[in-house]
């Protein structure tokens, strides 16, 4: 017969046992390596943003992160694999603009973003820039706007497509602007520069990393940055806010999980992606990308999130964008 000591021996023992090896557990991860799930080709800003991440997350989490290129539908397929991944914390998704504005550009998604994954941490935050050819006569913001009011829908407004970040940094100064501008789609932002440094198009919102090296050369004259503020890669340009008030566009990137992903995990990957936004030699690696770190908690790049999806959800359906 077991005396009563004994048995509250055993209860404090396994007590003791439960405690010290959940932490042991918590403490464990990752014990394999991690999948990054990345919805575009090798090569692009996204692609390089997930593989300066992951080089760094290798090497201070004890396990190689793995960049798994998932393109198609816009980025759905990528973030739709994320999605129905285990919620272990080994399966991640690099979150990008596309998963703001598909929320209400898609019709029949498959998944509800903003209930089937759970933020996890801000990398960095990216401008694009508004830029017209130079035989366009307008020098300023406020002079492009006279000029679009002047002759409406005959500006024609270059895009990597329907839906994507530049098309709706567009569609956001023409609703806030007022102007009608025509929208001129095209298979990725490469051919759209094509023709705007040709003249067939006239304005452009480009992601600033694919078109800093045109406006250096002086082919392409930069109007504004998307920005709240103005950027360090080209500070004598004004923001478009300095003439619109309250417009701002930011190319936003950081990390994502499963939903139901254990918070322990969540908190380890913070932690680790903040210490690297903190160190010198990312912040050049970023700022050689015309990027800056957003350092945030997961909880602020849920606010994030939240708040990206519903301003671009309001653009869309303003522009009426539709997607095949």
């Amino acid at each position: 017969m077991i005396s009563r000591f004994r048995v509250c021996a055993i209860g404090l023992a396994c007590a003791w046992l439960t405690a010290f090896g959940g932490a042991s557990a918590q403490e464990t991860y990752p014990s394999h390596p991690i999948r990054w799930i990345v919805g575009y080709p090798a090569g692009g800003s996204t692609d390089i943003v997930a593989r300066l991440m992951g080089q760094w997350l290798s090497e201070h989490l004890g396990q190689q992160v793995v960049i798994d290129n998932r393109p198609g539908a816009g980025n759905n397929i990528g973030t739709e694999f994320v999605v129905r991944a285990p919620p272990d914390g080994y399966t991640l998704l690099l979150v990008n603009p596309a998963n703001f504005i598909n929320t209400t550009l898609y019709e029949h998604l498959t998944f509800d973003f903003l209930k089937d994954i759970v933020p996890v941490a801000g990398i960095a935050e990216l401008p694009n820039v508004m830029e017209v050819n130079p035989n366009v006569p307008a020098h300023t913001v406020a002079e492009f706007i006279a000029l679009a009011k002047a002759i409406p829908g005959k500006i024609n407004m270059a895009s990597s497509g329907n839906g994507t970040s530049i098309h709706m940094s567009g569609e956001l100064f023409k609703m806030m602007a007022n102007v009608n501008l025509t929208h001129v789609p095209y298979r990725g932002s490469a051919p759209a520069l094509t023709d705007l440094l040709g003249g067939q198009v006239q304005v452009m919102f480009d992601n600033l990393p694919s078109s800093i090296g045109h406006i250096k050369a002086g082919k392409l004259r930069p109007l504004a940055v998307t920005t709240a503020k103005r950027w360090e890669t080209l500070p004598d340009v004004p923001t478009v806010g300095e003439t619109v008030p309250g417009y701002e566009a930011s190319a936003i990137f950081g990390v994502a999980a499963p939903a139901g992903t254990p918070p322990e995990v969540i908190a380890r990957l913070n932690r680790e992606i903040n210490a690297a936004l903190a160190d010198p030699g990312m912040k050049a690696r970023l700022a050689d990308l015309g990027a800056a770190p957003l350092v945030t908690t997961p909880k602020e790049f849920a606010a994030i999130v939240a708040s990206e999806t519903e301003k671009w959800g309001k653009v869309v359906k303003f522009s009426g964008a539709k997607v095949e």
